[in-house]
């Protein structure tokens, strides 16, 4: 009897490309990364430093203490009050999100795999940022505009939206270029993406911030931005929608798609799902993958925890107004944009695990040591805080040691994200990244929550702050405990 003739528009998955050529500077490899110079700014904008804070607290907070419903509260107790409905509130958006990406997230990687070209679906992905992030702009307090359940859709959608594109994205990092250049490829993408934000925030300060304050360098806020409307903040959505969609062209233009032309995605989501279920109930055959998963579980939950929280606890703690925190926002982009560069250096120089323990560790040795800050003294009493300076920023030595230790964080945080991706390409099964980079997502969201909950009960059981965000760094030793149990048995470091 005769075989039936194979399906020529469907090649075995061995088939795929599974390396490529070139390094950082190379067309593939650079292409690569200044996809996360048109993504990036929307994370650390919108999630982290600008949006999220402004719709905790100028939209959540402002309206619930205009509602009269806090009006039997002291004036302290009801904006406590307030910004715990505000923190609850962005939370809620994360746990969403993070449920939603967890379930969905390895299978969507599996099938990468197996299916057909992987740009059209990432333009999908992206399509739906941009919208998303577009729409911000009528995010306004006071019931104008979009409504609280509208935004925090939008914004659930958009945060699924980046997870998928970040797996679909990864998943082509095998084929950017020759496998002992990838540490940098992936190291330069997060650089870039830092400097992105980076010069934004610097033209959010020069166009609308510094003029509205002191007149400087122009006499009023720019393109009639009128920040008693939030308008500064709610612009963040629009810019990194334009930012997106324009800087993506090279990325579509020049990297490299490692999907198979005609393959048929309804059968590779089916494989993929299979493939996923099996992947799970053989998990001891990827013990080494599986324990490095489960180290990025605690840890990036850890980071995660810190740099959401971050924000706030200086704002609370220090009490930095709104142009420190954007000064603290283009200070800590600029750092991370050479934690990306370092991360890959490092990564040559020590081996891929070596380098995202130390990357850890560093960031537990400097948080421990800016806990030791207030705004009284420094290190834990032994040097009494001082005036430095006069002027509109940082002008007291702990706020200036304060900073100066955030450089570390952001270089180490950088370059800890940079090292997990290069360390999840070197345990992966070659033709298989795009399922593990599903995993990886899981691993980074399936306990988002951990973080916040571990500083809500140490806070409220300590009544310090301080301790509150000390939490953190259980997760950070687990994690870094269980790195380096972990066997580079599928690749030499």
């Amino acid at each position: 009897m005769e075989s039936a003739a194979p399906d020529p528009l469907v090649r075995p998955l061995a088939a795929r490309e599974t390396r490529g050529n070139g390094g950082a500077l190379g067309k593939t490899g650079f292409a690569w990364a200044v996809f996360e110079w048109a993504r990036n700014p929307y994370y650390i904008l919108i999630v982290i430093y600008i949006f999220a804070p402004y719709f905790a607290r100028d939209i959540i907070g402002a309206d619930l203490l205009a509602s009269g419903e806090l009006d039997g509260l002291a004036a302290d107790e009801a904006q406590a009050a307030a910004n715990a409905r505000g923190q609850a509130t962005i939370a809620s958006v994360t746990k969403w999100a993070g449920f939603i990406a967890a379930l969905t997230a390895p299978f969507l990687g599996a099938a990468l795999d197996r299916g057909g070209r992987l740009k059209p679906i990432l333009a999908i992905f992206l399509g739906a940022i941009t919208i998303c992030s577009a729409l911000l702009w009528f995010a306004m307090p006071g019931g104008q505009g979009l409504s609280v359940p509208v935004i925090m859709v939008l914004l659930v959608i958009a945060y699924v939206s980046y997870t998928y594109s970040e797996v679909t994205h990864n998943a082509m990092l095998s084929v950017a270029g020759e496998p002992r250049r990838l540490a940098m490829i992936s190291g330069l993408g997060l650089g870039l993406g830092n400097l992105a934000a980076s010069l934004i925030f610097i033209a959010i300060a020069l166009l609308f911030v510094l003029p509205a304050l002191v007149g400087w360098p122009f006499t009023e806020a720019q393109f009639g931005v009128d920040l008693t409307k939030f308008e500064h903040a709610r612009l963040a959505g629009p810019v990194c929608a334009a930012w997106l969609a324009g800087f993506s062209i090279p990325f579509f233009l020049y990297a490299k798609d490692p999907g198979t032309p005609g393959a048929s995605w309804p059968k590779a989501f089916r494989e993929g799902a299979k493939s996923v279920i099996r992947t799970v109930r053989e998990a001891a055959h990827y013990r080494e993958l599986m324990k490095f998963l489960l180290a990025r579980m605690f840890y990036a939950d850890g980071m995660a925890a810190l740099l959401a929280l971050g924000a706030v606890y200086v704002a609370l703690f220090l009490e930095w107004n709104f142009l420190e925190m954007l000064c603290y926002a283009i200070f800590a982009s600029v750092c991370a944009f050479g934690g990306g560069i370092f991360g890959g250096w490092l990564e040559e120089k020590v081996g891929v695990k070596r380098a995202l323990a130390l990357e850890i560790l560093a960031m537990i040795v400097t948080g421990l040591v800016q806990l030791s800050i207030t705004q009284e003294s420094l290190f834990l009493g032994l040097v009494p805080n001082f005036e430095v300076w006069d002027g509109l920023v940082f002008s007291t030595m702990s706020d200036l040691a304060y900073l100066g230790l955030i450089s570390i964080i952001a270089v180490t945080a950088t370059a800890s994200i940079s090292s997990s991706r290069t360390m999840l390409v070197a345990l992966a099964p070659e033709g298989r990244s795009g399922e593990f980079f599903g995993l990886y997502a899981i691993a980074g969201t399936i306990t988002v929550w951990m973080g916040p909950l571990l500083v809500e009960q140490f806070t409220l059981w300590s009544g310090d702050q301080r301790i509150g965000m000390l939490s953190i760094n259980l997760l950070f030793l687990v994690g870094v405990a269980t790195l380096l149990t972990v066997r580079m048995t599928s690749r030499p470091e």
